[in-house]
């Protein structure tokens, strides 16, 4: 059987239409690092170097929402050379560290892309991300999360932080933008 006498793949995906509604403005998409990009953990090595494990999962979500012209944009209260190597090589550029105060951080982004809340997505998992989960269009927010958060955001990922919770987001970003079955197609060929 040739490629082109292959049947088109459809999507094993699934989001309510509620919550694809408040996805389709979505143009920039706020994202917490620990425990949301990462498991939470924070590991040192013997010389007090930061270590952080990211999810390759996640990653390939944000460059699918680059590829859809969607930004994503890092707010975390903590800085670290593994974390800029990771955003680095995603080409994520529009980044915070080092802010325990997150809305003006995002605000900042938003001025620079001339965007505003109604035009962003975020995801976090504990109380300094409230101020970015509040404003957000969409809110979303790992099963893990501070139980304040959990009642906050309208999406609570299925798959846990660091393993895949930022790619649930993305996913959804893109079905609300109608151009995930488009993708994955391409990328089945």
């Amino acid at each position: 059987m040739s490629c082109a006498e292959l049947p088109p793949l459809c999507p094993a995906l699934n989001f309510g239409p509620e919550l694809l509604l408040k996805a389709q403005g979505v143009r920039v998409v706020f994202l917490d690092v620990d425990g949301v990009l990462t498991d939470g953990g924070l590991y040192f090595s013997e010389a007090g170097e930061t270590l952080k494990r990211f999810s390759s999962l996640d990653g390939h979500g944000i460059k699918l929402l680059q590829r859809a012209g969607i930004t994503p944009a890092v707010v975390s209260g903590r800085d670290s050379a593994a974390l800029r190597a990771r955003l680095s090589a995603l080409g994520v550029t529009h980044t915070r560290f080092g802010t325990e105060d997150k809305r003006p951080a995002a605000e900042s982004i938003l001025a620079e892309l001339g965007m505003s809340w109604p035009d962003a997505a975020a995801i976090g998992d504990d109380w300094p991300d409230l101020p970015m989960l509040r404003r957000a269009a969409l809110s979303a927010c790992p099963p893990t999360a501070h139980p304040e958060v959990l009642a906050l955001c309208d999406h609570v990922t299925t798959r846990q932080p660091g393993s895949g919770a930022v790619r649930e987001l993305c996913d959804l970003l893109l079905v609300a933008r109608g151009v995930y079955a488009g993708l994955l197609e391409e990328a089945a060929r």
